[in-house]
């Protein structure tokens, strides 16, 4: 297998990137960006450490983010199973990435900053639901935002391809994982629980 090992040999084989692509990048949310991220209601997020890289979901049922300002995004950090690889990534290294879908839309806005995480009881009051607060807040700082080309989304056919028949259950990956586990009781309570801890 030839491994491409150099920037001039990477960009010889792809040519000349788009001006648009280069104009399309803002260093702050514009409205038309503002209007986008706050329509969207899943988002992706990438962060590095010094342990690896990681690629977390994140997801409302209304916006994803609260928008603070035109540079600042607040994301919360809601109830999940405490690996913290995310939070422990942004407390060493603080660079991150948000990736933002909205269902029908063949768009993604893309976002590259910096974050930091805080528990401080004014910014945690601010995602209140039902008595609850998120432990943890991710700030993140807008480095660049802009949007994606579509074809990605487009080859994938995301919001129209049907569901693949036989795809394994999260009991099914755990007992996996744990021949004794028993995947059954697993996927049968799983959503009873996953909705009382939602927030």
């Amino acid at each position: 297998m030839r491994i491409i090992d150099g920037i001039g040999q990477l960009e010889a084989l792809y040519g000349q990137v788009n001006p648009l692509a280069i104009a399309k990048v803002a260093r702050r949310l514009t409205p038309l960006y503002a209007r986008w991220v706050a329509a969207s209601r899943f988002a992706i997020l990438a962060t590095v450490g010094p342990d690896g890289t990681d690629c977390s979901p994140r997801g409302e049922d209304g916006p994803v983010v609260r928008i603070a300002d035109p540079q600042t995004l607040l994301l919360p950090d809601w109830p999940g199973n405490n690996r913290l690889d995310s939070l422990r990534n942004i407390v060493r290294d603080g660079r991150a990435s948000l990736m933002f879908l909205v269902p029908g839309s063949d768009i993604v806005i893309r976002t590259n900053g910096r974050a930091v995480v805080t528990d401080d009881p004014d910014v945690t009051a601010r995602f209140e639901r039902n008595g609850r607060r998120p432990r943890s807040v991710i700030v993140f700082r807008i480095g660049e935002v802009y949007f994606q080309c579509a074809k990605a989304l487009m080859r994938a056919g995301l919001w129209s391809a049907p569901t693949p028949e036989g795809l394994p259950s999260a009991g099914q990956l755990l007992r996996e994982a744990d021949g004794s586990f028993d995947a059954e009781a697993f996927d049968r309570g799983f959503p009873d629980l996953a909705r009382d801890s939602l927030w």
